[in-house]
């Protein structure tokens, strides 16, 4: 018998919006209850690409805003084979932050158009789900350690947010919008709920192609 596949489930939001604590969680709730799953998290900064990734966000160098965008992209690119096998042995993956990600805060900068930013990342895996963490970004600035990292300002999160909105409208891919400014055990049960329905359903189906 074929083994069934496991889900593609990605949490995305503004920084800060708790996304990585909730992917724990999750990842930690599905191993209790007997699923296999795996956390992993973009960008992924120990791959040689990632390092460049990590420095730039770290503000330790600078790069064209354009080359950057291609970098994040290249660093999803070059996970695909490890994600398709796990999800194919069954394993869920629950990713913090995607390529919605990277296409709402490229976008988000003067002279970027979303569909150039779309274009890199046509054809990834498409997740089975997509959480949106609901913060605003005059909340998360209160939050620890807000401002540490480059894209860490009230008014380009602000910018962030309403890319993320318009990339919400795609009936492409499943969008679940969750309150993140309740408490964090409210916030898990509304994600696990949610990521449960999702991991049954997408046993059965074949894995999609991301914007195709």
């Amino acid at each position: 018998m074929a083994c069934k596949r496991g889900a593609l489930i990605v949490l995305e939001g503004v920084d800060k919006a708790g996304k990585t604590t909730q992917c724990k969680k999750l990842v930690h709730a599905l191993q209790q209850s007997g699923r296999p799953a795996e956390m992993m998290r973009f960008p992924e900064r120990t791959t040689t690409i990632g390092q460049l990734i990590s420095a730039y966000l770290e503000n330790k160098s600078d790069l064209e805003d354009h080359t950057v965008h291609l970098l994040f992209s290249a660093n999803r690119w070059e996970l695909v084979p490890l994600m398709k096998k796990k999800l194919e042995q069954g394993t869920t993956l629950v990713v913090d932050r995607y390529a919605f990600s990277g296409v709402a805060f490229t976008s988000a900068k003067p002279g970027f158009c979303l569909d150039w930013c779309m274009k890199p990342d046509v054809g990834l895996p498409k997740p089975d789900l997509v959480m949106f963490l609901q913060l605003s970004p005059a909340e998360a600035a209160l939050r620890g350690q807000f401002g540490e990292e480059r894209y860490e300002t009230n008014v380009f999160q602000r910018a962030v947010q309403q890319k993320f909105e318009h990339l919400m409208k795609d009936p492409s891919v499943n969008w679940r919008a969750i309150d993140a400014s309740q408490s964090v055990e409210d916030v898990h049960e509304n994600i696990t709920t949610h990521s449960l329905n999702t991991i049954n359903a997408a046993e059965n189906l074949p894995l999609g192609e991301l914007w195709k």
